[in-house]
């Protein structure tokens, strides 16, 4: 057996994690992270509105396969237990979760990330869904984020005011901290191509960093969720090529 050519060593640790959230809660996560020295980039998986389902766990899986250190935090958390379709059907029903307690949250991962020896330091944050929206939301409210990706996320445009979400997100983007990648589907009604465009121009008009991509009209929202009917392979897979080349210019 001379000359025997060696397979590079790959290997990931996946597991429960529990770190201080908004005002110092503790809250629970699902984090993944290659084994090795690195250093690897960080990133948030923000889950749907369905709460931290098995699909959210597979993309955490999925982004430390790929080389980075990543952390979905369960923002349902303290409305639990429970199974996960119960719990995010009775935060549905109050209405959601309050804006700030999400930031504070997400500013959690961060420092969770960070505190782990083989992070690089920087960060990037993805969300699909109400994730989407809540991705765009912690960039315009942190200095923390060295990129963001926006899958459909819905609500960014809207009229619908409440005391846990006081503000419309698009009224933020002129504190957007990082370049921005967002995702929609021609099809989709939240976020619509009209709201699309809204968006892209506030991101003009305030001169930010950001790319754009709008699938076909067989695309709508959740085309993603590879566990749903909404999925479509095929912009699925151009989507990920493009998330992945966009972090990896900007996290490593």
């Amino acid at each position: 057996m001379t000359n025997q050519q060696r397979v590079a060593y790959e290997g990931t640790l996946a597991e429960t994690t529990m770190f201080p959230g908004d005002k110092g809660d503790i809250i629970s996560g699902y984090m993944a992270r290659p084994l090795g020295s690195g250093p690897y980039p960080g990133v948030i998986v923000i889950h749907e509105v369905f709460g931290l389902v098995r699909h959210t766990k597979e993309l955490v899986r999925k982004f430390a396969a790929e080389g980075y250190i990543a952390i979905a935090p369960d923002l349902y958390y303290r409305e639990g237990p429970g199974d996960p379709e119960t719990v995010s059907t009775a935060v549905r029903q109050t209405g959601g979760i309050p804006d700030s307690r999400v930031i504070g949250d997400l500013e959690g991962c961060v420092t969770a990330l960070r505190s782990i020896a083989t992070c690089n330091g920087k960060i990037g944050c993805i969300g699909h869904c109400s994730g989407g929206r809540q991705t765009l939301l912690f960039a315009c409210n942190t200095q923390n984020r060295a990129a963001a990706v926006n899958c459909y996320g819905g609500r960014v445009v809207t009229d619908e005011l409440t005391p846990k979400q006081p503000k419309p997100v698009i009224d933020m983007v002129a504190k957007l901290s990082c370049p921005l990648l967002g995702l929609f589907g021609q099809s989709d009604a939240n976020p619509s191509p009209e709201h699309v465009a809204r968006l892209e121009q506030e991101l003009k008009k305030h001169q930010k960093k950001y790319e754009f991509k709008s699938y076909p009209p067989d695309t709508g929202h959740g085309f993603f969720a590879d566990y749903r009917p909404s999925y479509r392979q095929e912009s699925a897979v151009d989507g990920w090529q493009r998330i992945f080349d966009f972090f990896s210019r900007n996290l490593k």
